[in-house]
């Protein structure tokens, strides 16, 4: 066979196995993070969070249909995208850098037909390559869940195979239309994610270097004007642009003229369709081929941006998930542009310590009412003096404790103006030292483990000091450097041979890792690790590590002299690479044994009573419950409102809607009181007169927009407000027993009007739309807190609070016996019923499946149920159900695999008392001597400063220790416990 056609075998051989490798270890259902909505999404369609990724649900959609009916399989088919599409990248990559090789193997006679050991180098370093990027961590992590950034690495991936492939054929006639495909991969590529239009200015010298005779600096700097010019003019004047130019039309023609909705919309697309047409006709008649070449591939780009009328149109439909609800062109442009993430300052821009001189209208933002739009608010932009301004501001936000981490970076001061040697202090160290150089260096070098903010592990590292949670994580991965070694000798040896290549793929490896750091800005603290956004830059030092078998060929050179013995052992010593990445990191990234998220959402929701208003807070317990009840029909009749987005028009705008089997949500406000720009927030203005509020008349007065509640800012505005913290709801006794919502036992524990206090500086639109539900809904449908709402957000309503299963349901029942580290009351009877017989716990006590942190502190929430259970039985003084409640919780959740967390202690006691002592000692020893070797490390370690979390929860796990001990009579456990808090407490 010649060389193209192994070539090509070899490369589909690569991808075989690369999907065979993603498909092993691919997770079968939904995983926590954006997984769950993207799968529900893409199962019907629907509409997720801004900037959306429409093509990658169409084609998940179209994975789906492969269920044949079967909702169980949805969630791995979507899964499967990313599958495919990183063995896809793979292939891509194989024959990059055998297109790359072959030049520098055969850069003297690169037309001919390689002989058989230059094959076996070209085809070596393609497979060495493709292999390390198989096993690299973050791209092998993105490659088993249902997330963009697989496919949007394909993309990368192919525009520059295909550039390249343009590069050989330069020369041939019609060679341009793989500029055109090129052009329309790129439009595809928009509609999963951007980060593959970074690309261009790569692709760019590689136009300039096959163009130019001569290429000089001047022409190189030109290059690199014009490619980032087409790359700004794509991000911002195609994406959002000729949607913000439609907007302007649309809302000329509808309130300037009087046409009719959509008018101006369609004349835009008329005047458009034009302009283009007018293009063709005007190059094609001064045959003007780069022109003519430019209109085409300008075309393409927008066939392939139009999967973004996807949104627009399933939004009209009002389907079940909508967020933003961009169902119009103006709608649209906002979700495009993601304004409801706000805005960072880039280039220029105020610090953390600044504050507004001014305030200015921005732009406006219009709904449609009655035949007209009508602006319904303007942006109000802060004005800065120019002097609290700075250039590349990367110390800016001033959200509460976001100082406090600066200072662990750089020495800034609370009052004291950041100087711009401690901006770019933190812009090296952090930004760019922490958050990318050392997520490559996990790629490359090793990885520490899977705590959030592990650093990296080198070839000389040890475990011995380790605790044993850190020693045995799976996620400690040790790539002896040799992935390191490879890829900068690679790099080496193309400067060496190929200067303009080695420029190309530099300046692609920088813009996908540098450059993101710079325009992302990131702040001091993020709530997981970012590494999955800079895997094009990895995809980038992948090709160097193939080529560095070139280059490891060449070094063989002066020790030894036999040609095939060296191409041997260069061939060996670039295989070891990904072998070594392979069985390194195969146990971590392994996750088809895992149901975690998808169980957690099943008992969640099988948590609530019937026709349950359930109030989540954010992404992890939240998208899983969206994937349980759209792809497998689980409890629909569950409503679902997210804390975080209760502050939006638009969610509380679907609340109102019927969703499935769940009926409207009664609100008392009209949805005015709710438009974005009404009632954000109410300002406490103190009444003497009012001590307390009811809520049900004040949710009254403000539909009334009663001039008792108005006040008026020092702009002039008028805010409506509250006159008092504390508010109350009056209880009908009679009517709330004959609704048999209370259990027999808690029936003295009603109360005439349940009280809380709501604090003494502002009323939220999310805590409004809360006790706007509570003074509504008359206790017709259950209401229910997940478990982050109910432990940070719990509005003062903890005392009525009623644990049931894994929610928490709000009734008008105090609780006598409040415990300050616990939330609510157990319902034993309904909390056991779900614990032991209705909650599925997959694979929970099997050691071969890994649980990374993120799953482990979210399964921990079992163990705190079931830790507070069986307490409630010991307090009852029914021994035998604390013990079976206990001995369950460590049948399904054994320590062997998910090791003894916080909670664990909460078992001790009942266990003791129950007569299994031995088992409560054997915990209580176990989970101290882990304390003390992780407080141990972590007080010692050289960033002691970035692990304040692990330090804080294995005191407090202390703290539990030391109250388990105490509640069996353990002096001497007890005393270890102390002993050990005043040796590392703060």
């Amino acid at each position: 066979m010649n060389f193209q056609r192994t070539n090509n075998l070899l490369g589909w051989l690569l991808f075989a196995s690369a999907l065979t490798v993603y498909v092993l270890t691919l997770e079968p259902t939904a995983s926590f993070w954006d997984a769950g909505e993207f799968i529900a999404s893409a199962h019907h369609l629907l509409v997720p969070h801004p900037p959306g990724a429409p093509l990658f649900l169409l084609l998940g959609r179209v994975f789906s249909l492969f269920s044949f009916g079967d909702t169980t399989l949805v969630a791995g088919l979507i899964n499967g995208v990313s599958a495919v599409s990183s063995a896809f990248t793979v292939l891509f990559l194989f024959w990059t850098i055998t297109l790359l090789a072959r030049k520098l193997v055969q850069s003297k006679a690169p037309s001919t037909e390689p002989s058989f050991s230059e094959k076996m180098l070209i085809l070596g370093a393609g497979a060495v390559g493709a292999l390390a990027f198989t096993f690299s961590d973050s791209f092998w992590y993105n490659a088993t869940e249902a997330e963009v950034y697989a496919m949007s690495t394909l993309c990368t991936a192919f525009v520059v195979w295909a550039m390249l492939k343009w590069e050989a054929r330069a020369h041939e006639p019609y060679s341009d239309r793989w500029l055109i495909l090129i052009a329309y991969a790129v439009g595809l590529s928009i509609g999963v994610h951007l980060l593959n239009l970074l690309a261009l200015p790569a692709l760019g010298f590689i136009y300039y270097f096959r163009r130019s005779a001569r290429p000089t600096w001047q022409g190189g700097l030109l290059t690199l004007v014009v490619s980032g010019a087409i790359l700004g003019g794509i991000l911002v004047g195609v994406i959002p642009g000729l949607p913000s130019l439609a907007g302007d039309f649309e809302v000329f023609f509808v309130n300037s003229v009087g046409l009719p909705f959509n008018s101006g919309l369609l004349i835009f697309l008329a005047v458009f369709a034009a302009l283009i047409g007018f293009g063709f006709r005007y190059a094609n008649r001064t045959q003007n081929q780069l022109l003519h070449t430019g209109m085409l591939a300008f075309v393409f780009i927008l066939i392939g941006y139009s999967s973004y009328l996807i949104v627009p149109i399933r939004s009209s439909f009002n389907p079940t998930i909508d967020e933003n609800k961009p169902d119009d062109v103006l709608s649209f442009v906002s979700y495009l542009k993601r304004e409801q993430y706000g805005d960072r300052p880039l280039l220029y821009g105020p610090q953390f310590d600044a504050q507004p001189v001014d305030q200015i209208e921005g732009a406006p933002r219009y709904v449609r009412e009655g035949d007209k739009y009508v602006v319904l608010e303007r942006r109000i932009e802060n004005v800065y003096a120019s002097e609290d301004k700075t250039l590349l501001p990367r110390l800016y936000s001033n959200r509460p404790g976001h100082v406090s981490e600066y200072q662990k970076w750089v020495d800034v001061q609370p009052e004291v103006k950041p100087s711009m040697a401690q901006n770019l202090s933190f812009l090296l160290q952090y930004q760019l030292g922490h958050m990318y150089w050392r997520y490559f260096l996990w790629n490359f070098v090793g990885r520490e483990s899977d705590v959030q903010q592990a650093g990296v592990v080198w070839p000389t590292s040890t475990k011995n000091g380790l605790p044993q949670l850190l020693a045995d994580n799976k996620a400690r991965n040790n790539f002896l450097l040799l992935p390191l070694l490879l890829g900068g000798l690679g790099l080496v040896y193309q400067v060496r041979r190929d200067g303009r290549k080695a420029l190309v793929l530099g300046l692609l490896f920088g813009l996908t890792g540098v450059a993101i750091v710079l325009y992302l800005n990131q702040p001091p603290i993020e709530p997981r690790e970012r590494d999955y956004t800079f895997v094009g830059s990895f995809y980038a030092f992948a090709i160097w590590i193939g080529l560095g078998v070139l280059g490891l060929h060449e070094v063989l050179r002066y020790l030894l002299r036999t040609p095939n013995l060296r191409v041997a052992t260069a061939m060996v010593g670039g295989f070891l690479v990904p072998g070594i990445m392979a069985v390194e990191g195969w146990n971590d990234h392994d996750r088809s044994g895992r149901y975690s998220a998808a169980d957690s959402a099943h008992n969640l929701l099988n948590s609530c009573a019937p026709n349950a208003i359930l109030i989540t807070f954010a992404d992890n317990d939240t998208f899983p419950l969206w994937y349980a009840q759209e792809v497998e029909g689980i409890r629909r009749d569950v409503r679902i409102a997210v804390l975080q987005y209760l502050p939006t028009d638009w969610h509380i705008g679907q609340l109102r809607r019927q969703s499935y089997d769940s009926a409207p949500v009664a609100l008392a406000l009209p949805q005015t009181s709710y438009q974005s720009g009404t009632n954000d927030y109410l300002p406490y203005v103190a009444n003497p007169a009012v001590p307390a509020v009811n809520v049900q008349e004040f949710m009254q007065l403000l539909r009334e927009n009663s001039p008792l509640l108005q006040v008026q800012t020092q702009s002039g505005q008028e805010l409506l407000s509250y006159p008092s913290d504390q508010f109350y709801l009056p209880i009908d006794k009679d009517k709330i027993k004959r609704l048999g919502i209370i259990p027999k036992e808690r029936e003295s524990q009603l109360v005439d009007r349940m009280e809380w206090s709501v604090g003494k500086q502002y009323l939220d639109k999310s805590k409004l739309v809360i006790m706007d539900i509570l003074a509504t809904n008359d206790w017709q449908r259950p209401v229910y807190f997940a478990n982050a709402v109910a432990q940070q957000e719990g509005m003062g309503l903890e005392p009525y609070l009623q644990l049931e299963g894994m929610a928490y349901r709000i009734l008008p029942c105090r609780n006598p016996d409040p415990k300050p580290q616990r939330v609510g009351y157990v319902a034993r009877q309904l909390t056991y019923d779900s614990l032991m017989n209705k909650f599925a716990y997959r694979s929970l006590n099997n050691p071969d499946v890994f649980y990374d942190e993120i799953n482990r502190r979210t399964l921990a929430q079992y163990r705190d149920k079931f830790g507070q259970l069986a307490q409630a039985y010991l307090r009852a003084g029914e021994l035998s159900k604390a013990k079976e409640v206990a001995l369950r919780c460590l049948q399904v959740m054994p320590d062997a695999a998910i090791p003894y967390d916080l909670y664990t202690p909460e078992l001790v006691a009942p266990l003791a008392a129950a007569g299994e002592k031995p088992r409560a000692e054997e915990i209580m020893d176990t989970l101290t001597s882990r304390t003390e070797q992780a407080l141990a490390y972590y007080r010692t370690h050289d960033e002691q400063a970035l692990f304040e979390q692990e330090i804080g929860t294995n005191l407090m796990t202390l703290q539990r220790l030391y109250q388990a001990a105490t509640d069996t009579g353990d002096q001497v456990r007890a005393a270890r416990v102390i002993a050990l808090a005043e040796q590392y407490g703060r």
